[in-house]
C-alpha cells in the first residue's frame, strides 16, 4: 500500500512536493461549516456529535486537494472529560469554573472520563471510514501546560495568574500537569486505536516563559507525555507544536521525544531544530485574508526556506474567519506547483 506523503514527511523523508493541511481548516471560514455549526445548541455539545464532527472534517476537503484531514474536536474536552465545568461564550471563547481559589482540586478518574470522550473515538472511526487511503487522518491534544492555564484561570487571554500560581504553588500546578499528562496520553492513544494515522500535540500558550519555567512547564511535561504515549504502545507520529517558544524551541525538539516540530510565524530557522528532524509551517495566516501577490510571496518564501529539510506545508497559527475559500484555493494550488 502507498504511504500518504505527510506520514513520509514525518518519518523523516523530503518529498518534492510538501504535503499541506491547514490547523483549523475545518471551520467558520467556511459558510457550509457556519451553516453545519446551527444544527447543535453550543460548541462543546457539537464536538461531542459524532456525525457533526464527520461532516466538518470532511467539507474542506471536498473544496480543496489537502494531504490530511484532521479531527474535528477541541483541547478542551479533556477537562470537561475530567469533571471540570467547560462551556463556551459566542464571540469571546472558553470558560471554565477556575482552579485559582479552590482549596482542593479534584478531577474524575481517567477511565471514567475515557468513557465521556467515547463520542470523539465514535468520530475518528467514522471520520476514517469516510477517507480514502491516501489521506491520513491526524488526531490532536492540546500541550499540558496550555491545558492547564484555562483551567487554572478559566479562560484564555493573559496568562499572568496562570504563571504566578505556577509559583505560588508549585506542588498543586505539578501535580495538575501529571494528571492532564495521563489523561491526554490516554486521550491521543484512544485516538490513533480509533484511527488516527499521527497526533499533534498544541501547545498553544508556550510564549512568554522564562527558560526554567519553560522546561519545568513545556518540555517536562511534553516529554512526559510523549512517553505515556508510547509506553501505552503508540508508535505513530507525534508533531509538537509549541507556539510562541522562540529559541527554546531548540531545547524542546531536542528533549521532548516529538518525531516532528511546528513552527509558528515567527520560526525561519532551520538549523534550531536536530538535523533531519520534520518541520511544519509557518504562513502568516492574516496572508490567506489579504490573498493576491502577497500571498504568493508568502507561499513561495516558505517553500524556499525549508526546501532542504522534511517539510510539511501549514500555517504559523490557525486559520481565521476572515480567511476566503478563494485564498485557500490558490494557497494549495501554489504549493503543489499548480499556479
Amino acid at each position: 500500500m502507498t504511504v500518504p506523503d505527510l506520514i513520509r514527511v514525518l518519518n523523516g523523508e523530503r518529498v518534492d512536493l510538501p504535503p499541506v493541511w491547514i490547523m483549523r481548516q475545518a471551520g467558520r471560514y467556511l459558510p457550509e461549516y457556519r451553516e453545519l455549526r446551527t444544527r447543535a445548541k453550543n460548541f462543546l455539545d457539537f464536538c461531542y456529535s459524532p456525525a457533526l464532527a464527520t461532516e466538518a472534517v470532511l467539507q474542506p476537503l471536498r473544496r480543496f486537494p489537502l494531504d490530511a484531514a484532521i479531527l474535528f474536536s477541541d483541547i478542551l474536552v479533556v477537562p470537561d472529560a475530567l469533571g471540570r465545568k467547560v462551556w463556551f461564550v459566542e464571540g469571546e471563547g472558553p470558560r471554565l469554573e477556575p482552579l485559582i481559589g479552590e482549596s482542593n482540586w479534584r478531577f474524575d478518574d481517567p477511565e471514567h472520563a475515557l468513557q465521556r470522550l467515547a463520542p470523539v473515538y465514535e468520530a475518528v472511526e467514522r471520520i476514517k471510514g469516510s477517507l480514502d487511503q491516501n489521506t491520513p487522518l491526524i488526531g490532536f491534544c492540546g500541550g499540558p501546560w496550555t491545558v492547564a492555564t484555562y483551567m487554572l484561570q478559566g479562560q484564555g487571554g493573559e496568562k499572568d495568574r496562570a504563571r504566578r500560581a505556577a509559583y505560588e504553588q508549585p506542588a498543586d500546578v505539578d501535580s495538575l500537569l501529571k494528571a492532564l499528562v495521563e489523561m491526554s496520553a490516554r486521550h491521543l492513544a484512544q485516538q490513533v486505536k480509533a484511527g488516527a494515522d499521527c497526533v499533534q500535540i498544541f501547545e498553544s500558550w508556550a510564549e512568554g516563559l522564562p527558560f526554567p519555567m519553560f522546561e519545568r512547564l513545556i518540555i517536562g511535561p511534553t516529554e512526559m507525555l510523549v512517553r505515556r504515549v508510547r509506553e501505552l504502545g503508540v508508535g505513530a507520529p507525534i508533531i509538537g507544536f509549541p507556539r510562541g517558544a522562540g529559541l527554546a524551541i531548540s531545547e524542546y525538539a531536542r528533549r521532548t521525544g516529538v518525531n516532528a516540530l511546528g513552527l509558528d510565524t515567527s520560526v525561519w530557522r532551520t538549523d534550531l531544530t536536530p538535523a533531519g528532524m520534520p518541520v511544519q509551517g509557518n504562513l502568516d495566516p492574516q496572508l490567506l485574508v489579504v490573498g493576491g501577490t502577497a500571498l504568493e510571496r508568502g507561499v513561495r518564501d516558505v517553500l524556499e526556506r525549508f526546501n532542504n529539510v522534511p517539510h510539511i506545508f501549514n500555517l504559523g497559527h490557525g486559520i481565521t474567519p476572515e480567511a476566503t475559500p478563494e485564498n485557500v484555493a490558490h494557497l494549495v494550488e501554489l504549493v503543489k506547483g499548480r499556479a
